[in-house]
């Protein structure tokens, strides 16, 4: 077996198509858009590259095949993110079933990121933000991924645990199927807070976009921002990302509730874009491009997942979230839009949204894991993930 660092564009195709091979055996398997990955790992596309940096190996075996891959990266956001060590990540690891190549891969990403100065690493995970590639699946490998979630055979887990890597935290998955009941607490808050003229919730208008993307940033800057997983975000920020998900944003799935018409809570969601891609083995030229714009005119997406959700700290544990939450049900329901929705990961660390996915009557769909191996741990003991209250 030998290492490559990924380096030029043959190196590039097979980084990208050994995930490919490894899964294809997984009818369930839908390959990620293959220039989503390599934006990733373009200093011009990713954001991330300015306070950070990565590198990217492929492990070919005796004959020269390609048998396994892994990326490493430190970031300025992350390094000291609740602990006292700085800690890097490692991520996009595909290897194929064997301890020696999996020791080798995860070696090499620990050696580079121990000469950067990190004394732990965690992943798998995303050189850029949460809501794609995030995690190791340990269960749900029965069912389609939804669009950015992480895919992988299930003998993964022994392997990264093998080689010593501990659980730092799990991401857990809810879903249910729409039209099914919505428990009791729901109407009775939505009529509580419907019956106070100062109280509103309504899902954007296409047409105006730029409101909506100062009331994103209000609410999530108030909400998210002051924990250590995120930072502030600007509105322009926002209206750029809209803009670039136009295509595909269905507007009466995409809920804000107001004060006094003041923005203090969100619930974005979009269509399951894997419904798509399932179908375009990676590609997203002109031609699937038009297709897809076919298929969302017909209705072909049948499924909807979470995008984010936050409530301004001071409107928490009020019962805002059932009162938005209800409202846009009355929409999604009465029109029959979609049959299932399975909503964005929520970490064991915060029990709080957690506790939202339970109360909605929705199951757990899928679990993942965020590992962490500390180079020394007589220097640096190891903790999970703490709980945010």
């Amino acid at each position: 077996m030998h290492l490559r660092e990924v380096k030029d564009q043959k190196d590039e195709i097979s980084f990208i198509r050994i995930a490919d091979t490894i899964n294809k055996e997984n009818p369930h398997y839908i390959p990620f858009l293959h220039q989503e990955v390599k934006d990733v790992f373009n200093p011009l596309k990713n954001k991330y590259f300015r306070d950070g940096e990565a590198i990217r190996w492929i492990l070919k075996d005796d004959a020269n095949n390609c048998i396994g891959r892994i990326a490493a990266f430190t970031h300025q956001k992350y390094i000291n993110k609740g602990t006292s060590f700085p800690t890097g990540c490692f991520g996009f690891f595909d290897c194929i079933n064997n301890q020696e190549a999996a020791n080798l891969l995860l070696d090499t990403a620990r050696k580079w990121l121990s000469e950067k100065g990190m004394e732990a690493m965690d992943g798998p995970v995303n050189f850029g933000d949460r809501d794609k590639w995030w995690g190791l699946m340990v269960e749900g490998f029965d069912r389609d991924p939804i669009y950015g979630m992480s895919f992988n055979p299930p003998y993964y887990q022994k392997l990264l645990e093998e080689y010593g890597m501990k659980n730092y935290y799990n991401q857990y998955y809810y879903a249910l199927w729409v039209n099914d009941p919505i428990p009791p607490r729901f109407p009775e808050r939505y009529a509580k807070f419907a019956s106070k003229p100062d109280y509103s919730a309504r899902h954007i208008r296409m047409s105006n976009l730029e409101k909506h993307a100062h009331e994103f940033a209000t609410v999530y800057n108030a909400a998210w921002a002051q924990h250590d997983e995120a930072k502030e975000i600007t509105a322009e920020q926002v209206l750029k990302l809209f803009n670039k998900m136009k295509p595909i944003m269905d507007e009466r799935i995409i809920w804000f509730a107001y004060y006094k018409e003041e923005p203090i809570a969100m619930w974005i969601n979009i269509p399951d874009l894997n419904v798509y891609f399932k179908h375009f083995n990676g590609k997203f030229g002109w031609l699937e491009k038009l297709r897809l714009m076919w298929m969302k005119k017909t209705g072909q997406c049948k499924n909807f997942t979470g995008v984010a959700f936050g409530i301004v700290p001071k409107f928490q544990a009020l019962g805002v979230d059932s009162f938005m939450i209800y409202a846009g049900s009355l929409l999604i329901q009465k029109k029959h839009l979609y049959d299932t929705y399975e909503m964005g990961w929520a970490g064991d660390w915060n029990p709080k949204m957690v506790n939202i996915y339970k109360s909605l009557g929705a199951k757990q769909s899928r679990q993942m894991v965020v590992y962490r191996k500390i180079f020394d741990e007589h220097k640096n003991p190891f903790e999970r993930h703490p709980i945010i209250n």
